[in-house]
């Protein structure tokens, strides 16, 4: 298998509750949507958000949207950009602040914050990695 990431899905109980938070909130801009899921062109990859109920039936298994030990991540370019953008988070209906950005003790600043569904997304400002203006880390 090529050490390639093509698409992350979220599972989220209340899809149009979910879209209004991506989209809206964040200002995503949803590139297919149907009854059961949104899809997002991300820089060189997708991002998709999947009704919970559909995704376990494909699964073929039960699942459940919980508080867990994953955290997707959005990387800025500046410690001030990880605060601004923290900042419109928590003006944003179904979104909330998990932590305040700090400097960590690895080097970088960052804060999470979490979806309506509970997902953590981590924003950070990694002052050893390379961001292009697309937003495409280089470790």
């Amino acid at each position: 298998m090529k050490q390639a990431l093509t698409l992350i899905t979220l599972a989220v109980e209340d899809l149009p509750r979910a879209l209004a938070f991506y989209r809206d909130g964040l200002g995503w801009t949803p590139s297919f949507t149907a009854d059961n899921i949104a899809f997002f062109q991300m820089n060189g990859f997708a991002f998709s958000l999947f009704k919970q109920d559909e995704m376990a039936k494909e699964l073929g298994r039960d699942i459940a949207v919980r508080r867990g030990g994953i955290a997707l991540a959005h990387n800025v370019e500046s410690p001030e950009a990880v605060d601004a953008l923290l900042s419109e988070i928590r003006k944003l209906k179904g979104g909330a602040i998990l932590s305040e950005p700090v400097k960590r003790e690895w080097g970088g600043y960052s804060g999470y914050f979490e979806d309506p569904d509970g997902h953590a997304w981590e924003v950070a400002w990694n002052p050893y990695w390379t961001m292009s203006p697309e937003g495409f880390v280089t470790i």
